[in-house]
């Protein structure tokens, strides 16, 4: 099986080094804009083990010569979410199948969801190409673990809450753990929830609360958008709430603050000594490199699902989740937590299509697959996960 990841960031990073470190991938290959980027990957894996190119993930036609160059039976895009458009595109063209983690948003407006990829499925079908969705952490395997809950625990699920706090110290004033442009856009905008068949839109961080995680204590948690709500409010329909809390801390929410009332999160061009920029992405570039935190990141993350339903007549509670520590993901990957734990499942998800364990011709959220042999696997890959039952959700 010949592997191609396009993306050179710290997800790619991890992802790259988790897919050359597996023998059922008998090619790897990384491609990114900046050549150098993926050469220096590629470089501390060693043993030629990882070949790499240059290659603009808008450009369709550069991305099918690439495939038909290469010929890989998948393609992992850890690239920007604007790009997964034209990499899905690539794919069809060249008969490809294709996973990412995080679903497609356009350029021009801070708003996600998943019909632009889902429409894809019928082109998909014809062509008997697999395309996975979501498959990072959340989303991915918060998604993962509610298809094992509603598969061992529960006949009907009716609450889900996915939590996810990041109790890791940077030591630095103000930086995201991820692509800046991305990471703003996403926590500034509306929060949205579900509830009793509807969406429920709320202004950004009005809804919060102090929430325990194991090994942290309590931590403020705040209710944003997250679009595996809306791949699992569909695939499972007994759910009566689905909601997506994050924690922050306030010298975060100070700084985003500011930046949102000064206009440095605007996505759209100014003109500037004559050139046009974009606030945003000036700021992406002044910013510190989310890939370079991980050398003084100390502390945990905490990402899981809390769920309350049926089982044989009677209600439960349970909890799934898994705590990753920033310094361990350093040692191994030279990446902080938020990079290992999306990079560790994209790159397993990889793996399970590479083993036919989960094939199927379409488009497909991860949850759609058995999430058995994925789990299973997902401890000595690095992230180890939990469960809890019948204790007090908080929510």
């Amino acid at each position: 099986m010949k592997a191609l990841i396009i993306g050179a960031g710290g997800v790619g990073t991890v992802v790259t080094q988790k897919i050359a470190a597996n023998p059922v991938f008998t090619e790897v290959m990384l491609a990114s804009r900046t050549k150098s980027k993926c050469d220096a990957i590629a470089a501390t894996i060693g043993g030629g083990r990882v070949q790499t190119a240059q290659v603009d993930a808008d450009s369709v036609p550069e991305l099918s010569n690439l495939f038909r160059a290469f010929k890989p039976d998948i393609v992992v895009n850890v690239a920007l979410p604007y790009q997964d458009l034209t990499i899905m595109d690539a794919c069809l063209e060249c008969g490809v199948n294709y996973l990412d983690t995080a679903n497609y948003e356009p350029k021009d407006e801070a708003h996600f969801e998943y019909s632009w990829q889902w429409a894809y499925q019928d082109r998909f079908k014809a062509k008997g190409l697999t395309a996975i969705l979501g498959c990072g952490f959340d989303p991915g395997v918060t998604a993962i673990f509610t298809a094992y809950a509603a598969k061992h625990h529960f006949d009907e699920i009716h609450y889900l809450d996915i939590v996810d706090c990041n109790a890791g110290n940077h030591g630095m004033a103000f930086a995201t753990n991820f692509n800046p442009e991305i990471n703003i856009r996403e926590v500034t905008q509306k929060g949205r929830y579900y509830e009793n068949g509807k969406w429920v839109v709320t202004e950004p961080h009005e809804i919060h609360k102090g929430l325990h995680y194991p090994e942290i204590g309590e931590r403020e948690s705040y209710v944003i958008y997250h679009e595996e709500l809306e791949s699992l409010v569909k695939n499972y329909p007994t759910i009566k709430r689905a909601r997506f809390w994050m924690t922050f801390g306030q010298e975060y929410l100070t700084h985003l603050r500011v930046i949102q009332n000064i206009g440095m999160a605007r996505i759209d061009p100014i003109i500037y000594n004559g050139v046009e920029i974009v606030p945003i992405q000036f700021l992406k570039a002044v910013l510190p490199d989310p890939k370079s935190l991980g050398a003084n990141y100390h502390g945990k993350t905490s990402i899981g699902c809390r769920i309350k339903g049926i089982k044989d007549g009677k209600e439960r509670t349970y909890y799934i989740y898994n705590n990753c520590d920033h310094e361990q993901a350093f040692k191994e990957t030279g990446t902080q937590a938020v990079s290992f734990t999306t990079g560790v499942p994209a790159a397993l998800g990889a793996s399970m299509w590479a083993k036919g364990l989960w094939r199927g011709a379409g488009v497909f959220n991860v949850e759609e697959f058995d999430p058995d042999p994925f789990l299973a696997e997902l401890g000595p890959q690095g992230l180890p996960w939990h469960e809890l039952f019948d204790v007090d959700l908080e929510v």
